[in-house]
């Protein structure tokens, strides 16, 4: 399975790409820039998306963009409308992993720092079961 994990933090995407990777044997690739997430995503090779919520200094034709914005926008595109979203956040309270799923029209939610890397793995799993 190949997996895009769209994070702000080099240091925590590649820890967290790296313990997704020996867990699971799942590929993982690291990008922030929008333009590039679409553009892969769009390219067939992405069987799931770890999306960020905070993404500061993200821009889509010159406007900021949050991952839930990216989110919303792979959901509404017919190549990329497929995709399952996993949005992973720091902001944890229930109102709010509520309304960025249904803003974002993400799949799932996870609280960071993630503690259960185990749990998120099932999740992928059950989001893409013909390719796990």
């Amino acid at each position: 399975m190949n997996i895009l994990l769209v994070e702000d933090d080099l240091l925590l995407a590649k820890g967290t790409a790296k313990l997704i990777e020996r867990m699971s044997g799942y590929q993982i690739q690291v990008r922030t820039d929008p333009a590039k997430i679409v553009e892969l995503c769009q390219s067939g090779k992405i069987d799931l998306v770890l999306m960020d919520v905070n993404l500061p200094g993200a821009k889509w034709e010159d406007r900021d963009m949050s991952g839930a914005d990216i989110s919303c926008l792979l959901k509404k595109h017919p190549q990329t409308q497929h995709i399952p979203i996993i949005l992973l956040t720091a902001y944890a309270m229930v109102t709010e992993r509520e309304r960025l799923l249904q803003v974002s029209g993400a799949d799932e939610f996870y609280t960071k720092p993630i503690t259960n890397y185990a749990a998120l793995i099932e999740s992928i799993a059950q989001l893409c079961p013909k390719t796990s």
